[in-house]
């Protein structure tokens, strides 16, 4: 067993940034577990979690706590309530967690990731996105984004992100792999 197989990546297997995570931790030998709810489709099925009723029940929110969190307004509907409560499950197992997508204004980050970071925040989990549209990675610091290259430094980690992965975004998943484990 290589000294990779001691970390585990969290996340869900959904297109764009959770399959790359995983892509990296597949090439760079780290254990992964994709968390989903019964009929989601995935991009990945490594270790394929399907959460019970009774376990999305564990992560359930209130939608209005969820908006007032996130400032926007979120509708309840089955299914971005089954998200929410996948990314609840992801943030609880992983320790540390990572964030491709923009950062907002309102120190949110954009799309339903921004959940995923707003429990990481919750939780006092380290916290760190890459923010595509500016390039650079930030971490969550006393209630604060702070540029800054992250390193993985928990043997449970969380990769998640938006489904728009761009090349530099990609390229930021494997430099942080490359980082933590060396060169492929």
């Amino acid at each position: 067993m290589s000294a990779n197989e001691n970390y585990t990546l969290y996340s869900g297997g959904l297109k764009g940034a959770e399959s790359c995570f995983g892509e990296a931790a597949e090439k760079w030998g780290v254990k992964e577990v994709n968390f989903c709810y019964s009929g989601q489709k995935t991009n990945r099925q490594e270790n394929l979690v399907v959460l019970s009723d009774a376990d999305l029940k564990r992560g359930d929110i209130s939608m209005e706590l969820v908006s007032k969190m996130m400032h926007r307004t979120y509708y309840e509907t089955e299914k971005i309530r089954k998200v929410l409560q996948v990314i609840f499950h992801m943030v609880n197992k992983g320790h540390q967690v990572f964030v491709i997508g923009t950062i907002l204004e309102d120190n949110t980050v954009n799309g339903g990731t921004g959940w995923a970071v707003e429990l990481a925040k919750l939780f006092n989990r380290p916290l760190s996105v890459y923010d595509q549209a500016k390039d650079n990675w930030y971490t969550w610091k006393q209630g604060a984004w702070v540029p800054e290259n992250p390193k993985i430094s928990h043997d449970t980690f969380v990769g998640s992100g938006t489904r728009n992965l761009s090349e530099k975004g990609r390229q930021a998943i494997s430099r942080l792999f490359e980082e933590a484990f060396g060169a492929e």
